[in-house]
């Protein structure tokens, strides 16, 4: 029994790891009860066999991996930090053998196992002190001989020019005692030996010169080489030099270095010091976060918010130090500046990227969240916080450039515009809401000149227009563009349609929105919906369904809205893009519902394209005009389906309702556009129906005069009236302008209150190929002329003839079979009638298109 554990405790059993669960003491006091073991072992040699059996159990169990001597049969015992010196002593004899021969390439590998070693020891050893100078001196000797360097191989010479950066780098944290050896090298290594005799231990902390006050845990930070960290003010900015240098490196512990970092703004006392290492501690947290995918933990988004607060107050009660992105950096660590009496001391720096990173992550953090749970909710709270800081950096910036003179144009538009991101989709009440909790957080002797408070908490319309009105004068960059997209947001959102459509009519941004970038884009796109939701909710079904056809017939809302990526069939999207596209992604509390916005969208294409499809039915000779290829798609599907039951989303109740139109179901079609569950999320839904039943009967009594009107003769009013339940004014007013667009072939006798219809003649089988053949030649003729205007667009000059006709503006092309100049001044002009109206409407607006033909 006694030999099979003896033999199952084996030298491979006990690790290295043991030994560090023990202290020095620990090892001491065990490797001498170990010596005593034996000799105990050897009195008692007399026993009987399992008592000596269990003896040598006991001596030989507290070793660790510790070498044995087989043919005494005695184990010797040794502590960790004698093999601890065994592995330096090894390492150092490497790294001579390898001076001897030249061989730098194992001088460099022994170098780093070297101090691997050393970072585990508790007290640097004199013998290290000494390697680590005679390396360096013999590096030096042999960068000096040229002779050397030029015999060595690629190989050599690349370790040689790898240890010469790490030397000096290790060598400067033993300065003092590396100098120390140089100066007496016998005496130092003298003092070494006499430090190995042991003495009386005292307490942990009297060892490392630190005294622990109150400190019931008994820990303080230990540095490399054992010693402990003591911070004072003077070391901190050594500290942080270390810190900034070591940025972006491989293997870096940052977590550690944001610890040293708070200790060293607790140490700090003077401004100077305090700008300094917040500047580093916040920058250092943002390096946490790594990959695009990924986004900064809550809570170290929270400490960089609230130490880049710390910072905004350290600079409003020191209004001598200024933070500025041109500042030098002060290279004397020991000599810190000192500005004197009304000088100002630029510290370099940047306040609008922290606000901008500050920014990116909370909305990187709320696209990977899930919307639909609390998590997001709280993380949302965070936005309160977030813009009191924005407003902050905004006050901040205007004080610079009022008291100061510093030129910052440039970040304080950057300020305001994340200023205005936050605000633009809100209602006007909570952005009265926000603001108020923003300035009660800002202390009353600040404000601002641009938006002061009485602006701010008293109405959201003038704050929004202050805001953009700025960036409108003082920038010329898509940082404009975009001011201008969130003001024309904020219209329509609001109800403002005619102002919302004159602004953006006015920016002309549809002209050159393709060449902005992807996010200026999705804005505009956003802007577009809302507009075409506004004007939906205003009645005004066809500029409704003009504003949305652009983004709700391609397909892709989606992805054009930056609401979701939605992978197509037989798309080839690389990794690379599709990271990308999800980058993108706008926060869900930022999302226009999709699905209100396709049943608008497709309300009022039946409201338009119903009526249409039964006068291109009663009208051969009239051109079949699509108005909406998506909405037409939709209804010859639903057709062709052999059943069809009862609606279950809203794209059937809106097919559905188109078919009850179309057979002059009014009363049907409003009933199943009335139980659309998505009414209920906009504002005033009661109204919105109401609204829907008008337009309903208005294009129903339009669609029952197109389809019926070449079996009439005449049609009494009344009878109108009577079928589609409207008043006999709205009824006389809808008849007279279908004439009045010649629509229908009729007249109105208002004596007789009826309507005389004109039978027009028939076109023969040739007449209508021949219309069709001239419409056809027509489009093709547009389509060429547009080709070219985009080629000779931006060159210059006037380079069209005058073919029949007037010449084009901005140096298009010359008219076609026209008489006048262009409408837009693109080309000539266009066939009879459709010119003299354009020049009518030119005439009266003020505009010409070009040269008028004289």
């Amino acid at each position: 029994m006694s030999r099979f554990f003896h033999g199952g405790l084996s030298d491979s059993d006990t690790t290295s790891s043991d030994e560090d669960l023990y202290s020095e003491e620990e090892e001491e006091e065990e490797a001498s009860a170990d010596e005593s073991g034996s000799e105990d072992e050897s009195d008692e040699a007399d026993k009987d066999d399992d008592d000596d059996a269990g003896l040598k159990f006991l001596s030989r169990g507290g070793g660790g991996d510790d070498s044995s001597d087989e043919e005494d049969g005695k184990r010797v015992v040794k502590s960790a930090k004698d093999k601890r010196v065994e592995e330096i002593e090894g390492s150092i004899k490497l790294i001579e053998n390898g001076e001897k021969i030249n061989d730098w390439v194992v001088i460099s590998v022994e170098f780093d196992k070297l101090n691997k070693i050393i970072l585990k020891s508790p007290e640097i050893p004199g013998v290290y002190i000494k390697a680590i100078a005679d390396l360096e001196d013999f590096m030096n000797e042999t960068l000096k001989d040229k002779a050397t360097a030029k015999r060595m191989n690629a190989t050599n010479a690349r370790a040689l020019n790898t240890i010469k950066q790490r030397v000096k780098r290790n060598n400067r944290s033993y300065e003092s005692q590396v100098e120390a050896y140089r100066k007496d090298k016998e005496g130092f290594m003298v003092e070494e030996r006499e430090e190995v005799v042991p003495t009386p231990r005292a307490p942990r902390s009297q060892e490392l010169g630190v005294s622990f006050e109150d400190d019931d845990e008994g820990f303080s930070l230990v540095g490399r080489g054992g010693r402990a960290m003591v911070y004072t003010p003077e070391s901190i900015f050594k500290h942080l030099r270390v810190i900034i240098e070591a940025r972006g490196k491989k293997n870096t512990d940052k977590g550690e270095q944001i610890k040293v970092m708070e200790k060293l703004y607790e140490v700090a006392h003077t401004p100077y010091q305090r700008i300094k290492v917040l500047l580093a501690l916040v920058s250092t947290r943002f390096d946490l976060t790594t990959g695009a995918l990924s986004y900064m933990a809550t809570d170290q988004w929270k400490s960089a918010e609230q130490e880049f607060n710390t910072l905004l107050e350290v600079l409003e009660a020191n209004p001598d130090y200024v933070v500025i992105e041109t500042a030098e950096e002060w290279d004397d660590d020991e000599k810190p500046p000192q500005p004197a009496p009304g000088e100002i001391l630029k510290i370099p720096g940047s306040i609008v990227s922290f606000v901008d990173r500050l920014d990116d992550e909370l909305t990187r953090s709320l696209q990977h969240i899930d919307p639909h749970t609390t998590e997001y909710i709280d993380r949302l709270s965070d936005e309160g916080a977030l813009y009191t800081t924005i407003l902050r950096s905004q006050l901040y910036l205007e004080r610079l450039q009022r008291n100061h003179n510093i030129p910052t144009d440039e970040s304080l538009n950057r300020v305001i515009m994340r200023r205005l991101e936050h605000l633009y989709f809100k209602p006007g009440q909570v952005i009265i809401t926000v603001e108020e909790n923003a300035w009660k957080l800002i202390p009353t002797e600040l404000n601002s000149v641009i938006s002061p408070r009485t602006i701010a908490n008293t109405d959201a319309t003038d704050l929004l227009h202050t805001l953009a009105t700025y960036l409108y004068k003082h920038d010329a960059t898509v940082i404009r563009t975009r001011a201008m997209l969130y003001h024309i947001y904020y219209y329509a959102l609001h109800n403002q349609f005619y102002k919302a459509r004159d602004m953006l009519l006015m920016s002309h941004l549809q002209e050159n929105i393709h060449v902005a970038d992807v996010g200026t884009q999705i804005l505009y796109n956003r802007t577009l919906v809302q507009v075409g939701l506004c004007a939906f909710r205003a009645g005004l079904i066809y500029e409704a369904q003009t504003s949305l056809q652009e983004i709700c017939g391609t397909g892709r809302l989606k992805e054009l809205l930056a609401q979701g990526v939605q992978i197509q069939r037989y798309s080839q999207v690389t990794p690379e893009q599709e990271r990308l596209e999800r980058q993108r992604q706008l926060p869900f509390h930022q999302h226009i519902n999709l699905e209100l916005l396709e049943c608008a969208y497709l309300t009022c294409s039946m409201l338009l394209e119903i009526p249409a499809l039964a006068a291109s039915g009663s009208s051969p000779d009239m051109k079949k005009r699509v108005i909406s290829k998506t909405f037409r798609r939709m209804l010859e599907y639903h057709e062709r389906q052999i059943f069809t039951g009862p609606p279950e989303n809203t794209r059937d109740h809106v097919m559905q309702s188109a078919k009850a139109l179309a057979a002059g179901e009014w009363k049907r079609s409003s009933e199943l556009i009335h139980a659309i569950k998505i009414w209920d999320l906009l504002p005033e839904p009661q109204k919105i129906k109401e609204m829907l039943s008008e337009k309903i009967q208005e294009e129903g009594l339009r669609t029952y005069l197109f389809t019926y009107a070449p079996f009439y003769d005449t049609l009494s009013l009344s009878r109108l009236v009577e079928m589609f339940d409207l008043s006999e004014r709205k009824v006389s007013a809808l008849v007279s302008k279908m004439i009045a667009h010649e629509e229908i072939a009729a007249a109105l006798d208002q004596v007789n209150n009826a309507i005389i219809f004109r039978k027009g003649v028939e076109l023969s089988r040739l007449q209508t190929l021949a219309l069709a053949l001239s419409d056809k030649a027509s489009g093709l003729m547009e389509q060429n002329e547009r080709v070219l205007e985009q080629k000779t667009q931006g060159q210059g000059g006037f380079e069209g003839g005058q073919q029949r006709g007037g010449g084009g503006g901005r140096g298009g092309r010359g008219g076609q079979r026209g008489d006048h100049s262009g409408g837009r001044g693109g080309r000539g002009g266009h066939k009879g009638p459709r010119t003299q109206k354009n020049v009518q409407f030119n005439q009266q607006s003020g505009f010409h298109g070009g040269a008028m033909k004289t």
